[in-house]
């Protein structure tokens, strides 16, 4: 049988085996080629097949191997002298890390099997000892979640579905293969989530182990799980004859002596995997995690993304997140003061106990998010290396004062004795270089004596001979010098008569050219002005016909509306007394009439109503002709509507009489009904107030059309020449709008002129025209100054004070014609054209806000309300008088309208004075410029924020992704906060660099308070809106991204100050309200009253029920309120779905002026112009000394 088996060729290495293992030779084949089978009643000795014999024989080496292995390392451990009676114990475990190749068998099983285990204590000991220090100390800290592989290890190891109890299973089975064994795997974790199977392999299995995933060729696993402990072999081994092979396999115990016995790898693995993880749990493990920096095992170069798959597979990058989110460092009380005391001694000089000597030495230095425990400090990742930096500077600043004060008396000592032998050196040495010095002047000197002789003589001989040779050689270039010269002096003067010859003919050609140039052009320019003057005289012509006509309509319109009038007047006496007819029949008959009564009363409110409508519509100032049309329109409402109070009261009449019929049924309502009479008698005494209001106002409209009137009648020909008609226009000075000099522009006979009269017209335009020019040339240079930014003084624009002086000094307000108001009006226009600049539009919204306030509070209409029609009439009688005195003034005493004195007295008072339309239409396009530019400020404002606000409502999509993955959670979370917090800041940014643009132009802060309450209200509206349109915004985490967003919104309010941001705060009511809504707890305990009037009262049941309906918790997977509260508020719905009102659930933005000229002249305060400086560019024209400062 054996010779079957056996290879002749092959049976020395049987006998090599015998030699070394020194056994018998025979019982070796038989342990190799036969198993005994002992039963109950016989032993059975079977042969074994060659693929038998072959398995047993790699049994044979295997256990072989083993216990050698194990002698090994008993004798390692015997020789490191560790006591067996220890309590403690230090021990290495050094493993394989996690290892996925192409091809993955049984060991890289057990390896990474080994490796999850071990990963699973690093959790356990590094994340839950970690926490449960925190919960020791009693310190506030926040779960931190940490990934755990226990479902990992169920799928391995569990019993009786794991892979390894499957793959024992299948190891004791003679027919199994490892087809069979996936496929039981494949039916046993089809479901499991760490278990999946590849799709073109039907004997590979992939499990997701916490490293990554790792595809496993399940080929030999039954092969290499297999381990049989034969009891030949055992037997064999035991009877060596080597002391030390029979000492390694040592007798059986009589039961497992009889037949061979089945051992699985794995459940001895896992056996002893299970052993090791009981002496770690007993242990104090400190890990060290070695990194393989290439592949190509050459020094300085790392592989980044194989270094971060390392770090990642051993778990260094999930402790790392978790020692940043917590407490990575911490000391005991006296530990930290005996290293950080000397940062703040004066804390350890005070009588403080530990904890109260550490949180205050760590509140100087500025550090936040730091935690006191009950022994400990606890530190944010930092902080530490931060106040060991400031540590090593105090102690580095303490040792350069020592080594310097060292250095410095080293140094002084060896700088004195250096300086004494130097001393003593120096003087020797000088000594020598004396005597030696002497020697080499006494032998110099006897040198130079002999070498001056020498020289001389050679010097004598040498010049003698060269004096001769230069009085030679001289006397030949002086001949040649003087015929040059001569042959110069000849061609010079022939090129001088032909040059003067041609410069004269070329002068007297130039000179013909000039002149006849000069002809032709005196002749274009006579032209010129001819046709100039002659379009003045045709216009002077055609004007005074306008005039005419414009007297003769004003003349009948004055008198047609003094008729109405008086016919009103007689028409209001006759109402009045119909009135008080009417009110004593209504005393003793209104007692039976409650209905007519309350019809009565309305009847009386709708008369006020119209009443207070035609006293506002009443203007209190004719300032052109289509006014007094206007009011003559009104005055003819106002005479129909007291026609249908007559036909009203008469209709009462009527009422009365029937309402004493039936007096008898209402006399019991007797009393009530009087009092109610009383009522409406006082609403009838404000009827009459309002009707007496409306008199005095059109007595007003009377008294400036007779101005008009007066005015128009002193605007006719007053002036004529001899012979021949001549009308005179007398006009105003664009500049200042007084009567310039009595112009007068004549236009006689146009089809013949006679030079005559142009030179009489002339004469007496020349003053005049200087006048003119002089004003105008003062208009350029105020408007060429004002063009720059001339800044500010004190915080007071100076282009609003120098432009309000000017107008009041050259008196532009009280003049009828002028055009440096439009002037004015377009520098102002053509500034605000580029609407982006907000730097200009603050510059000029600052100036002009100034210039509509100086308007506001001097500028008055002309017959100003208040006072009787008698004063009123002699008030335009006096006004009328002085326009015609100023019609008659002469040039001179125009001109003292210039007058310094007069000026600056009235300016310093700020007196009223009467304006005329073209100063009143000035002030209302200031008035529409400061609306204006307000409006470009704020939607400025508003279109920069507006895209913030998009990112801002919803955070960024890697903070909700970093709550599903587990490794990468701490990168997500913190890129989500910085970018939803660097949007917020990016508002705050540019709300504050709006602020500073506004407060550098000195803009009221009346205005900047409204642009910045307007602007608070467009991101409660965006904000609000967004957050009840979109789903995904009603979330828990989100509430609490824009909760940390309106945080810095209020941070900003409040170093902003009251003063420029006001109430703004306020106008986030409906978002603050919202988000509370959201971030709150515990909202299923909360009632429908708690809501409405506790949490939300600012909200409508329609924006809480979308709000509660839209809601969902992200974090904690809480839920929304009660779902009665829900039907409570969709009965609410229901009951106010006819408001329409009250269906809108959406805000809408006011983008309107939210101010009046009244409101800027009520808040911003006196301001004093005395004192500003003008500009250097006016500054130096004489013409505005008015501006400058008087002295005291």
């Amino acid at each position: 049988m054996l010779r079957n088996i056996l290879i002749p060729e092959r049976q020395w290495i049987l006998l090599a085996s015998v030699q070394k293992n020194r056994c018998n030779v025979q019982g070796l084949e038989n342990a190799l080629c036969k198993r005994v089978m002992v039963t109950r009643e016989e032993t059975i000795i079977k042969s074994l097949d060659p693929d038998a014999a072959t398995t047993n024989r790699d049994a044979l080496a295997k256990t072989i191997y083993s216990r050698m292995f194990d002698w090994i390392v008993e004798k390692i451990n015997n020789s490191i002298g560790q006591d067996p009676d220890s309590k403690n114990l230090i021990g290495v475990l050094d493993i394989y890390g996690f290892e996925s190749f192409k091809a993955n068998s049984f060991e890289q099983f057990c390896i990474n099997f080994t490796n999850e285990k071990l990963q699973q204590h690093f959790n356990q000991h590094v994340f839950k000892m970690e926490q449960e220090e925190y919960t020791k100390e009693e310190i506030n800290w926040s779960y931190i979640e940490f990934v755990d592989n226990q479902d990992v290890l169920d799928l391995i190891e569990k019993k009786p579905g794991g892979i390894i109890a499957l793959l024992d299973e299948a190891c004791m089975f003679p027919k199994s293969t490892h087809e069979t064994f996936t496929q039981k795997l494949y039916q046993t974790f089809n479901n499991h989530k760490r278990f999946s199977k590849p799709k073109l392999s039907r004997t590979d299995f992939t499990i997701v182990h916490y490293a990554g995933d790792v595809t496993y060729q399940a080929d030999l696993f039954l092969d290499k799980n297999k381990d049989y402990v034969v009891a030949e072999h055992q037997d064999l081994l035991n009877a060596s004859k080597c002391p030390f092979v029979a000492g390694l396999f040592p007798p059986l115990p009589e039961e497992s002596s009889k037949s061979s016995k089945f051992s699985s790898i794995g459940t001895r693995f896992k056996q002893q995997l299970q052993s090791l993880m009981e002496t770690l749990s007993s242990t104090e493990p400190h890990y060290i995690r070695c990194v393989k920096p290439n592949n190509i095992l050459k020094p300085a170069i790392f592989e980044n993304q194989n270094v971060i798959q390392q770090l990642r597979c051993g778990g260094v990058l999930e402790a790392i997140r978790i020692s940043c989110a917590g407490y990575p460092t911490r000391r005991t009380f006296d530990e930290f003061l005996d290293r950080f005391g000397l940062l703040a001694p004066e804390v350890l000089e005070g009588n403080y106990d530990e904890m109260t000597a550490c949180e205050k030495l760590l509140e100087k230095k500025g550090l936040k998010g730091f935690q006191i425990g009950k022994t400990k400090v606890f530190l944010r990742a930092g902080q530490m290396a931060e106040l060991d930096a400031r540590r090593a500077e105090v102690i580095s600043n303490a040792a350069k004062v020592i080594q310097r004060q060292i250095r410095t008396y080293i140094a002084r000592k060896e700088f004195v004795a250096l300086r004494k032998a130097a001393t003593h050196l120096q003087t020797l040495w000088r000594g020598k270089l004396a005597r030696k010095l002497y020697e080499e002047i006494k032998r110099e000197a006897a040198a130079i004596k002999i070498q001056k002789n020498v020289r001389g003589y050679h010097a004598r001989k040498t010049y003698t001979k060269l004096r001769l040779s230069a009085i030679v050689v001289q006397a030949a270039l002086r001949a040649m010098a003087a015929r040059n010269e001569f042959r110069f002096r000849k061609q010079t003067k022939a090129a001088i008569i032909i040059q003067a010859q041609w410069r004269g003919h070329r002068s007297y050609s130039y000179y013909k050219s000039m002149k006849r140039a000069g002809l032709s052009v005196q002749c274009a320019w006579r032209s010129k002005v001819a046709r100039k003057e002659l379009r003045k005289l045709k216009m002077a012509a055609r004007e005074t016909g306008a005039l005419k006509e414009a007297k003769d309509k004003l003349e009948k319109k004055v008198e047609e509306l003094t008729w109405r009038l008086q016919l009103e007047k007689r028409l209001r006496t006759d109402l009045e007394e119909a009135k008080a007819q009417d009110i004593a029949k209504l005393q003793l008959s209104l007692q039976a009439m409650q209905v007519q009564l309350d019809e009565a009363n309305a009847t009386l409110v709708k008369e006020r109503e119209a009443a207070r409508k035609a006293i506002e519509d009443a203007p209190p100032v004719i300032k052109e002709m289509p006014v007094v049309v206007v009011d003559t329109e009104k005055v003819d409402l106002l005479t129909n509507e007291n026609e249908e109070l007559k036909t009203l009261l008469k209709s009462q009449e009527k009422r009365a009489d029937e309402a004493e019929r039936k007096c008898a049924e209402v006399q019991e309502l007797s009393e009530e009904r009087l009092k109610k009479m009383e009522e409406a008698e006082s609403k009838i005494d404000q009827l009459q107030e309002s009707f007496q209001r409306l008199e005095e106002k059109l007595s007003n409209l009377e008294s400036e059309n007779q101005v008009l009137r007066q005015q128009a009648l002193v605007m006719s020909p007053t002036k004529g020449l001899s012979g021949r008609s001549k009308t005179a226009v007398i006009q105003r000075s664009p500049e200042n709008g007084h009567l310039l000099n009595g112009e007068i522009k004549a236009t006689a006979d146009l089809q013949s002129p006679v030079p005559a009269l142009k030179d009489a017209a002339e004469a007496e335009q020349r003053p005049q025209k200087a006048l003119n020019d002089r004003q105008q040339e003062n208009q350029d240079a105020l408007i060429k100054c004002i063009m720059q930014d001339i800044g500010f003084s004190g915080g007071r624009p100076v282009a609003a004070s120098i432009i309000y002086k000017s107008l009041f000094h050259w008196r532009s307000f009280e003049a009828e014609r002028t055009n440096v108001f439009d002037r004015i009006i377009q520098i102002i226009g053509s500034a605000i054209e580029t609407q982006e600049n907000n730097d200009v539009l603050a510059y000029w919204l600052s100036n002009t806000s100034t210039l509509l306030l100086l308007l506001q509070r001097t500028l008055k209409a002309s017959g100003a309300a208040g006072m009787t029609p008698q004063r009123r009439r002699s008030s335009s009688a006096t006004l009328f008088g002085r326009m015609a005195q100023g019609f008659r003034t002469s040039p001179s005493g125009t001109g003292l309208s210039f007058s310094n004195g007069g000026m600056i007295g009235g300016l310093d008072a700020l007196r009223q004075i009467e304006a005329k339309y073209p100063a009143l239409l000035f002030k209302q396009q200031l008035t529409a410029y400061v609306e204006k530019i307000y409006g470009m400020i704020r939607d400025n404002l508003k279109k920069e924020i507006s895209p913030l606000l998009g990112l801002c409502i919803q955070a960024p999509r890697t903070s909700r992704a970093s709550l599903v993955r587990g490794s990468a959670r701490s990168h997500a979370n913190a890129a989500a906060q910085q970018a939803l917090i660097g949007h917020w800041q990016s508002i705050v940014k540019s709300l504050s660099n709006f602020l500073k643009t506004l407060r550098a132009n000195y803009v009221p802060p009346f205005l900047v308070r409204k642009v910045y309450t307007q602007i608070f209200s467009f991101i409660n509206v965006q904000l609000f809106n967004s957050l009840l349109l979109r789903r995904e915004c009603c979330s828990f985490s989100n509430g609490e991204y824009v909760k940390a967003g309106l945080a810095e919104l209020e941070h900003w309010c409040y170093e902003a100050t009251e003063e420029y941001v006001g109430t703004a705060w306020d106008e986030l009511k409906h978002i603050r309200q919202a988000v509370g809504f959201l971030v709150i707890h515990q909202k299923p305990k909360k009632s429908l009253d708690e809501i409405t009037h506790d949490l939300c009262p600012v909200l409508s049941i329609q924006q809480l029920y979308r709000i509660s309906t839209m809601y969902w918790d992200d974090k904690y997977g809480t839920h929304s309120v009660a779902p009665d509260v829900i039907a409570s508020m969709r009965v609410l719905m229901t009951e106010d779905s006819n408001n329409a009102l009250s269906n809108s659930f959406l805000l809408d933005d006011d983008s309107s002026i939210p101010f009046s000229v009244d409101d800027i002249s009520k808040s911003m305060n006196q301001i004093d112009l005395s004192e500003i400086e003008p500009p250097p560019l006016i500054r130096q024209n004489s013409a505005f000394n008015f501006l400058l400062p008087r002295a005291e």
